[in-house]
């Protein structure tokens, strides 16, 4: 596994019940291995007091930070804001996870060592050896069927489009245009692979076990889905329109 500098991307909003608990397993996890590990919490202006208290568990480890943001906006402004500070501290890695604990702090050093041969890791539920923990029937619909839609769409193999457990090398982030990434809830994660895979970045799926939160109230709503499900179609497109005009204008693409 790479000894390069990891920063782990935590998206927050009233995530008061879990921030903590999140820190300190992640903390856990880079205490037990090699990985030279860091965390962002981003939070949204959370009432809970979520910031509040991820700033205490940074003002007892430096390798924690947080970034609060005014306002909720949804997981593609945080993210992109998230990406941003991350770069900028030098990281050569970065990976997006959620702070509920549906995704598990253990997987983290596998996501993360998929990396050493490829650019961008997603953590898989739809893979052999992957799966998903106290769904009911129409939340894995809402889901196979998302990634199925997809896959149809923009005619690519990832089994798992919509999954929020990724890791990038920096090299990724630094080529997608993230002022471009327009989409705010989960349809995010579609466009950001998508974009890896058209920019020719080597995209692995590692399998992980997706499990529903148990503390707090999920962010899922029909907007989001129905955001995703808009812009998908329109992604090839607008994908390659930016190609054409970044040759036009290689000086103000770069």
């Amino acid at each position: 596994m790479t000894a390069a500098p990891v920063w782990v991307v935590l998206p927050t909003y009233d995530e008061a019940e879990n921030v903590v608990p999140m820190l300190r397993a992640i903390l856990s996890v880079f205490d037990g291995t090699d990985i030279d590990g860091h965390i962002l919490v981003v939070d949204d202006g959370s009432p809970d007091g979520t910031a509040d208290l991820a700033q205490g568990v940074a003002s007892a480890d430096g390798r924690v930070a947080v970034l609060r943001r005014t306002r909720k906006e949804g997981i593609g402004p945080a993210y992109r804001a998230g990406f941003r500070h991350a770069l900028d501290a030098g990281a050569a890695r970065i990976v997006e996870m959620d702070c509920d604990f549906s995704h598990d702090p253990a997987s983290l050093p596998a996501l993360i060592a998929a990396t050493d041969n490829a650019d961008l890791a997603l953590g898989s539920r739809y893979v052999p050896g992957g799966g998903v923990l106290r769904w009911g029937p129409l939340r894995r619909a809402i889901s196979r069927g998302g990634s199925w839609y997809a896959r149809r769409v923009l005619r690519v193999d990832v089994r798992d489009l919509t999954g929020g457990f990724k890791c990038f090398r920096r090299e990724v982030l630094e080529t997608i245009p993230l002022d471009r990434v327009s989409a705010a809830g989960y349809g995010f994660q579609i466009e950001m692979t998508y974009r890896a895979l058209r920019a020719g970045f080597r995209v692995v799926e590692v399998p992980i076990t997706f499990t529903e939160r148990q503390r707090g109230s999920s962010k899922m709503s029909h907007r989001i889905v129905w955001e995703a499900a808009v812009q998908v179609p329109r992604l090839p497109a607008r994908v390659r329109r930016e190609a054409r005009e970044a040759a036009r204008h290689p000086t103000a693409a770069g």
